[in-house]
């Protein structure tokens, strides 16, 4: 009898455990696929990546919602332009800027005589984007494109694209991916060139047969000089200037394109004041801009157009523009 009752006691201890571990392994959720499955698939069929490598590479990739929140609320599209013209237009980056160029200024000469861009427009594109290297990005770069090409759906693709472009730039200049640092958005050096545009229009231009962005001054005004170049950089005078309008005929000009599509003779049927020395089949963009108290208007041309390829923003172009020409009424003060 005993026997009897211990054995029913044993089958029951065993049909007990076996509830347990049954609930147990029904609670634990399925394994998921990683989400860097497709992408790993992808860079190690079409460009012949190590697997194991590139998933231990990945996985070390931290998600940062900072990246998330800034990537959601650029000063382009949050300030006007009195606001966002007070960040660049200031006597420390004026200065930075004068002293960048008497520092370079044979640099300076031979990439704007090649290329036929403005020393003014290449040390104001790096005062604008970092300080002259002040403030390169704390953000590592791999960090930065896995987390808005995996958790931005908004502009996935092309993060994942520039992820891509990434980890083929760390492999064709011997960069340890997991060390270059750069912005929010992935983009590097004194120049913040995202990965495409590193590939595609950096240059070597100390003939070391590297392409550093971040520490050679050769590389960086050659390859900003070589990127406008290729965008269709114009060897005029003709950026931007000031101008007046009369009555509301102007609003049907203003509109969100970036490109010149009006001629003057239409702007001046609008009661736009043109300029007299241009031909009036010259072809510009009316732009108005926000002071504090009142709008001002601009007439921009080709070459500002190109100015934003660096970056899509009227703002950003103008403060580029404007902080150029301080610059350069400054350093010909030195001379």
């Amino acid at each position: 009898m005993h026997d009897i009752k211990l054995h029913t006691f044993q089958l029951l201890l065993i049909l007990l455990f076996s509830f347990i571990s049954l609930t147990a392994c029904a609670a634990k959720p399925p394994v998921k696929p990683s989400i860097y499955a497709d992408f790993i698939e992808k860079m190690v069929t079409e460009h012949q990546f190590n697997r194991e490598e590139l998933k231990a590479l990945l996985n070390k990739a931290v998600v940062k919602e900072s990246i998330l929140k800034a990537m959601s609320s650029p000063a382009e599209k949050r300030l006007q332009w009195h606001s966002y013209r007070k960040i660049f237009l200031k006597p420390n980056r004026i200065n930075g800027g004068i002293q960048f160029w008497q520092e370079n200024k044979t640099l300076l000469n031979a990439a704007s005589k090649k290329y036929g861009v403005p020393a003014e427009i290449i040390v104001a594109i790096i005062g604008v984007e970092t300080r002259y290297g002040g403030n390169t990005g704390s953000y590592k770069v791999l960090d930065a494109l896995t987390t808005l090409g995996f958790h931005f759906p908004k502009r996935a693709n092309f993060f994942k694209s520039e992820l891509e472009h990434f980890l083929l730039l760390c492999r064709e200049e011997g960069f340890d991916p997991y060390e270059p640092k750069g912005s929010y958005a992935g983009a590097m050096g004194k120049s913040q060139f995202i990965s495409s545009s590193y590939r595609a229009y950096a240059v070597d231009g100390d003939g070391d047969n590297k392409r550093d962005l971040w520490n050679s001054h050769a590389d960086i005004i050659n390859s900003i000089a070589h990127y406008f170049s290729k965008h269709g950089w114009q060897n005029s005078p003709l950026i931007t200037q000031q101008t007046t309008v009369e009555g509301d005929a102007y609003k049907a000009l203003i509109n969100r394109s970036l490109k010149p599509k009006n001629t003057l003779k239409q702007l001046a049927e609008k009661h736009v004041a043109i300029p007299s020395d241009l031909a009036e089949d010259t072809v510009v963009k009316l732009l108005e801009l926000q002071q504090k108290d009142h709008a001002e208007f601009w007439l921009t041309f080709h070459n500002f157009y190109v100015i934003t390829r660096y970056n899509h923003s009227h703002l950003y172009a103008m403060a580029v523009y404007q902080l150029g020409q301080e610059i350069k009424q400054g350093y010909l003060k030195t001379l």
